[in-house]
């Protein structure tokens, strides 16, 4: 009576991604796979981190930090915070740093003010944007490079001292 992993209609099996019908033949819901939403009348002070993608159509400041996931401000999401995601997707207004591993998308109704770090960007015509683009695969690899690795990188550069004799490797 109550199992949504079967179809209503026919009674097979839904696979992800199928709509349940109602009897009327209107929508009645969709299935959703790990998406979190922040509503219009929601304001969040603080960071937001997550295993899951995220909608917020709310006030967010901070830091948003969903590696891995996709981060999508609504029309009406206004966020003064720095975005780290795969994707990123701005119809609403974003004051801060935007850094996508995959890409960013700036709608005709999205408004940044920051910089953006991405391998892909798309600025629809009409997006209001101020700030810089970084688009360099390579340098963003290189930022999320561990710090250890880093440091292994600095250390090879080392100076070698011997009685009568000082070598220094380049």
């Amino acid at each position: 009576m109550f199992d949504r992993t079967k179809n209503k209609s026919t009674g097979t099996p839904m696979r992800q991604g199928d709509v349940p019908q109602s009897g009327t033949g209107t929508l009645t819901a969709s299935i959703v796979e790990d998406v979190a939403i922040i509503g219009a009348s929601i304001v969040i002070k603080g960071e937001i981190r997550g295993s899951e993608d995220i909608v917020i159509e709310g006030q967010v400041e901070g830091a948003i930090n969903l590696n891995g996931h996709q981060v999508s401000i609504g029309q009406s999401g206004d966020v003064n915070a720095d975005i780290q995601a795969s994707v990123v997707q701005i119809d609403g207004k974003v004051s801060g740093d935007v850094c996508a591993n995959e890409k960013v998308i700036i709608s005709r109704s999205g408004n940044v003010n920051g910089n953006i770090v991405a391998p892909r960007v798309m600025l629809e015509d009409g997006a209001i944007f101020k700030g810089s683009i970084d688009m360099d695969p390579a340098g963003i690899a290189a930022k999320k490079a561990p710090i250890a690795t880093q440091q292994l990188a600095n250390s090879a550069a080392t100076h070698v001292t011997a009685p009568g004799l000082d070598l220094k490797s380049v």
